[in-house]
């Protein structure tokens, strides 16, 4: 207990208040409670508080807003609690110099470590912080709990420059966290450049990453800055970081150790200005116990890890990305649609095997094929129903053709082309057969082995070699 401690709570709720005031009595020797902006700053104005817990929405103002401009509160730690539980609210508190912000309904138990943590650092710390620009939500929509543990770890970010590794499932949204951690950093002002590790051949990965000289290689036409290069005074994004070929991992190693890399077929040397954020769908550690993924490498990268919880563990999240997604098909030019409770349902009920895109790409399906401006349960059904069989639906050679077709538009944008027809056949067909097969039989290896017209051996093996969770297809 810091008997020589005051702490001063400032929030309207009296019911909340009472549960913190109990919580937290043996935490220090003084503990004020008000319930305004005008309470809380005539009582600073003759005290002065070790600590402050601020609620955001209070009956005269802002608490977040207005406590920058007050010299009452310099050096003294703040714990921001909001039910306001968005990005921009976190990042707020962390432009603050908060010392940690909390989302509402919080942990009683993480309050008080918060408390005592905050009690034992000097105020001279506490000020020390540099606060980033305030943001807004940069594409992240919800407030389920799991999606406020990414908001916070955004805005911790927003301070410092250290390397990030997000991980989840395909369609999460991992570009868009990262463009969020670049938009609310110190690196805002600088380009984000992304490239997709999956797409590029591993042949031309180094040149695309580090660039290269005129005369480097055949068809090497000029000098081609790199990624790193384009990136410089920003963030550079790693998309799928764990389809990075091992020779080419041993490379980013070395930059990301040295801050230093030279182009291909160069010999100078040339600073890596940059903030390196990484994302993967794959188990790492998996990949590294196999040999196929440097573990030095993974703990360069995976040094603030963020992980993406999928659509079907934030089911209270769909209504506000549905309105997300009507809103952004209406700028766009799709119609303006409403959603009857009923459709709604349906669509929370959905696991979404295809996460925040699947839904993104369904809610654009029903802007445009609805004819009411009511979307009804039959709408979302009929929708729900082709986007599960529009795998092969009417002619399934024509779907195969077209699916390869789009990957190869992008696969083949290089000038390299070796080994792409064997890429195209595991990526596209033969991982949606897989997948489909297994869907169909509720994950029962040995029906689908049978189906398949393989032993039940070789099926384990290639769905270890393709990342395929049998449990979740």
């Amino acid at each position: 207990m810091s008997r020589d401690k005051t702490i001063l709570l400032v929030e309207d709720d009296a019911a909340i208040a009472m549960i913190i005031r109990e919580s937290l009595s043996d935490e220090c020797g003084r503990f004020v409670s008000v319930t305004s902006l005008a309470e809380r700053n005539a009582w600073l104005a003759d005290n002065r508080a070790d600590l402050i817990i601020s609620d955001v929405v209070l009956p005269d103002g802002d608490g977040i807003d207005s406590l920058p401009g007050s010299g009452m509160v310099a050096g003294t730690p703040v714990i921001v609690l909001s039910a306001q539980n968005t990005l921009d609210t976190a990042v707020r508190a962390t432009g603050i110099g908060s010392y940690d912000y909390l989302p509402k309904p919080f942990d009683l138990e993480e309050l008080t470590a918060s408390v005592r943590s905050a009690l034992q650092r000097s105020g001279a710390e506490a000020a020390a912080r540099v606060p980033p620009t305030p943001a807004d939500s940069h594409g992240l929509v919800g407030r389920a709990p799991a999606m406020q543990a990414v908001y916070r770890t955004i805005a911790r970010l927003a301070s410092n420059d250290l390397a990030v590794l997000i991980l989840g499932e395909s369609g999460t949204g991992k570009e868009v966290v990262a463009r969020a951690i670049h938009a609310t950093g110190l690196r805002r002002n600088g380009p984000f450049v992304a490239i997709n590790m999956a797409a590029i051949p591993r042949e031309l990965i180094e040149a695309e990453l580090f660039g290269h000289e005129k005369g480097a290689f055949t068809g090497a036409h000029s000098r081609n800055a790199g990624r790193f290069e384009q990136a410089a005074g920003g963030t550079l994004f790693l998309d799928e970081i764990g389809d990075m070929p091992l020779e080419a991992q041993t490379r980013l190693l070395r930059v990301l150790q040295t801050n230093e890399y030279s182009t291909v077929g160069g010999s100078q040397s040339l600073k890596a200005d940059v903030r390196v954020v990484a994302a993967t769908h794959r188990d790492m550690r998996a990949l590294i116990a196999d040999g196929r993924f440097r573990e030095d490498l993974f703990y360069r990268l995976n040094v603030i890890p963020v992980t993406l919880p999928p659509l079907r563990d934030r089911r209270s999240d769909i209504a506000a990305l549905v309105r997300h997604f009507v809103d952004a098909g209406r700028a766009s030019g799709l119609p303006d649609r409403q959603f009857s409770p009923a459709a709604m349902q349906i669509l929370e009920r959905h696991d979404w095997p295809g996460n925040v895109r699947e839904l993104g790409n369904v809610v654009q399906r029903l802007a445009v094929l609805s004819r009411d401006t009511m979307v009804s349960p039959r709408d979302v059904e009929g929708v729900l129903l082709d986007s599960r069989e529009g795998v092969l639906p009417l002619a399934p050679a024509d779907m195969i053709a077209r699916a390869v077709d789009d990957w190869a538009r992008e696969a083949l944008s290089s000038s390299a082309s070796d080994g792409h027809i064997h890429a195209a056949l595991e990526a596209i067909v033969e991982q949606a057969l897989l997948r489909r097969t297994l869907r169909e039989v509720r994950g029962n290896q040995l029906e689908a082995a049978r189906r398949l017209g393989i032993n039940r051996n070789t099926l384990r093996k290639r769905l270890g070699q393709l990342d395929i969770d049998p449990a979740r297809p």
